[in-house]
């Protein structure tokens, strides 16, 4: 006879202070929820606005999800009161500040463990410390790294065989030795931590995860199985890491204004103003751009956008960084004027997922973040990449060479987030990017690939689904740890 669970199974999530890695984290505690799992995600006051907001929804429905509030150690480390989010950052002198002030969160976490007793800890990966305590707890820690599993695999590969040390120069290609296919890198497209030597605090606070993760429980990945199964299946029986494929998370918003605020700021109005704009626009004649919560361009790339994409010729809904609503001296004169009914320019905060779902849309240059590779799939939209740092060069081998789901900009050297007065990605390779794949005899068989992946991005959280099932699966494999 089969046992029962003898209580209900309680997970606290623990999410780093990014948005990236903020969102997706909320979305999988709601699908926690769902299934009748109590949830509570520890966050610092910065976060705590847009966790609040996103999980009003849940509660609504009955779901037992709650936030609970932890202190960021600002003072303790020489930092401004307030700075506990990574949109506060600015210089190099505060980014090593706030990196040691993550290890520094260890003793409130326990407190709060210690007061609510959880089952399971859900923490991101950079938190290295929570594998050691849960271990104290005897509860299982699973890590959250925030991008699928051909990343997980390219960058555990390049870690390991380090194919990047036997090249003569920064642009020689290299292939990332043991996957599935050849995939070919420079050294300018990794990230500084695995060219370093571990020589500044985000390679020391890297290494530290990475030996965390190898004692931790296992991992969640936001992913579904039938988008990259050799990679999934690689990562667990080569690489030999206990995971469970659960995504895409965002696809948990199953009421429209919930899917379309996901949390952040913009009203109503914003939303609808932008839909209006688009509902007057062809079948896939638009183009949207927008590269993520994080990146910064300096004035001259951005004017180099603007002109690629006057040039370009096509219609476009371009979002421009919120931090340049002040000044816009970079905008090139008359430019608003000459692409007015054409183009769109949204300063800040834009409705992304009703965007790409849109009829009008039809191709997504981006940044390659996880998220926005997941959502773009979701929505059937093939995509114009443009990689700037952290995961975003492998995510572009998967969606171009592997997916065969776009085409690249020619973007070739990661990005430390400072803003360069050179334009890495000059016009013309803007304008040849976007005009060759609106007019190009590819996109159809693009399109069609990835509406298909759509259908099966949907159906794996439809239950009896893939990563539905991988779900069921976890929650019943923590709630027997439990008893």
């Amino acid at each position: 006879m089969e046992t029962k669970p003898c209580r209900q199974l309680h997970i606290f999530f623990l999410p780093f202070m990014v948005s990236g890695h903020t969102l997706p984290l909320i979305d999988l505690a709601k699908l926690f929820a769902s299934r009748g799992v109590k949830c509570t995600i520890a966050a610092t006051h910065a976060n705590s606005p847009i966790i609040s907001k996103a999980i009003q929804t849940s509660k609504g429905f009955g779901f037992e999800i709650d936030l609970v509030l932890i202190k960021f150690p600002s003072n303790e480390v020489g930092l401004p009161e307030g700075i506990d989010s990574t949109k506060f950052v600015r210089t190099e002198e505060m980014r090593g500040k706030f990196l040691k002030a993550i290890t520094l969160l260890e003793q409130q976490v326990e407190r709060v463990l210690h007061q609510h007793q959880p089952h399971c800890l859900v923490a991101d990966f950079l938190f290295h410390w929570a594998t050691d305590v849960a271990t104290k707890f005897k509860i299982p820690r699973l890590v959250f790294h925030g991008t699928g599993f051909f990343a997980l695999c390219a960058i555990k590969s390049t870690m390991m065989y380090q194919p990047h040390m036997k090249v003569s120069s920064d642009s020689e290609s290299f292939v990332v030795p043991s996957l599935p296919d050849e995939i070919k890198m420079t050294q300018n497209q990794l990230a500084p931590f695995l060219t370093l030597n571990g020589k500044t605090e985000l390679n020391k606070l890297i290494k530290k995860s990475r030996e965390a993760e190898e004692r931790s429980y296992g991992i969640v990945v936001n992913s579904f199985y039938e988008l990259e199964p050799e990679y999934a299946d690689h990562y667990k029986n080569v690489l030999g890491k206990k995971s469970w494929h659960i995504g895409p998370v965002s696809l948990c918003n199953i009421v429209e204004e919930d899917k379309a605020e996901r949390g952040r700021e913009g009203s109503v109005d914003e939303v609808q103003a932008c839909l209006n704009w688009l509902n007057s626009k062809r079948l896939n004649s638009v183009v949207y751009i927008c590269f993520g919560s994080m990146t910064k361009f300096s004035d001259s790339q951005l004017v180099e956008i603007a002109y690629g994409l006057e040039a370009s010729r096509q219609k476009f809904i371009w979002v421009v960084n919120k931090e340049r609503n002040d000044k816009e001296e970079w905008f090139p004169e008359g430019f608003e004027q000459r692409i007015e009914g054409k183009g769109l320019v949204i300063r800040g905060w834009a409705p992304q997922l009703p965007i790409l779902q849109h009829e009008a849309v039809g191709a997504f240059l981006t940044h390659c973040g996880w998220n926005s590779i997941l959502e773009g799939v979701s929505a059937g939209v093939p995509m114009i990449t443009w990689p700037v740092s952290a995961d975003q060069f492998y995510n572009e081998k998967l969606v171009t060479q592997i997916l065969g789901i776009g085409v690249a900009v020619g973007a070739q050297k990661w990005e430390d987030g400072s803003l360069l007065s050179e334009a890495s990605v000059k016009r013309e390779a803007i304008e040849k990017a976007v005009t060759g794949f609106m007019v190009g005899e590819k996109q159809e068989d693009m399109r069609t690939r990835v509406l298909a992946l759509g259908m099966m991005a949907r159906g794996a959280v439809a239950e009896g689904g893939s990563s539905f099932s991988d779900l069921t699966a976890l929650i019943e494999e923590l709630s027997f740890l439990g008893c």
